[in-house]
């Protein structure tokens, strides 16, 4: 690992809260300040997983999302404001990062993931957080991250349900053994509330700062689900198959 940055009197001061977390203190605040995160897409799940990274005070973050932003966009998409329709997503994001924490480096991407630019993306960051509403760049992702050995926090949400998943490389399942192919019929657009979008890009945040700092277990080979009508929550295991295009043997 790179050397560990010092932290400043301003950052001691403003995550003095949680620098006196069990088994995180101020050597897991400076892991933090050391890593990039690359987030792709910065919707609902993924727009609030980089607000809690940048609260936490992660040090760089790699935003990738095409597009501008849409009316039907504010329901959810945290980072996004009414004045910013029809202008690019990736700058009312930086714009609302940079109010909340301005230590955090920002670095954007104003396309989505695809194959001529997953390779290099990766190859940037620390920690990839997939949050993507189509499979075919989810699958794309995880296989340049198994590749390239990267941590990959899988986080979706549909209606009232999300699940999440940490994919470590030569370690865990990836999420080719559990969808070998994307779902047929299935639509970038889906019903969905701001509060479980960000409810899983919060718990995504969580898995990258616990991977970043070495705080808890990771859900290495679990998979959290949990459904919002009845506030139900469960951890199921999740098996490697041998077979698998990307990760098996």
């Amino acid at each position: 690992m790179r050397d560990l940055p010092e932290l400043t009197p301003d950052e001691r001061g403003r995550y003095e809260w949680q620098l006196s977390v069990r088994d995180f203190g101020e050597e897991g605040q400076r892991r933090l300040k050391n890593a990039t995160v690359l987030v792709s897409r910065i919707g609902g799940v993924g727009g609030s997983a980089a607000m809690q990274l940048a609260a936490a005070g992660i040090g760089r973050l790699i935003l990738v999302h095409a597009g501008n932003v849409r009316l039907n966009d504010l329901n959810r998409q945290l980072l996004m404001t009414t004045d910013w329709i029809g202008k690019p997503r990736v700058e009312s994001a930086v714009r609302r990062l940079h109010e909340l924490n301005p230590h955090v480096e920002i670095e954007t991407v104003a396309e989505n993931v695809n194959d001529s630019n997953v390779a290099d993306l990766v190859s940037r960051c620390d920690v990839v957080v997939s949050a993507a509403p189509l499979f075919s760049e989810r699958l794309l992702m995880n296989r340049e991250a198994v590749r390239q050995q990267k941590p990959l926090v899988d986080s979706a949400m549909y209606e009232l349900e999300g699940r999440l998943t940490t994919i470590i490389a030569d370690q865990t399942p990836c999420l080719s053994c559990l969808y070998p192919e994307p779902p047929p019929n299935w639509k970038r657009e889906f019903p969905v509330f701001a509060a479980v979008a960000s409810t899983v890009g919060s718990l995504a945040a969580m898995e990258v700062i616990k991977l970043i700092a070495g705080v808890g277990e990771p859900l290495a080979s679990r998979m959290l689900t949990f459904d919002l009508r009845d506030m139900t929550f469960r951890t199921v295991p999740i098996a490697r198959q041998p077979d698998c295009p990307v990760c098996g043997a």
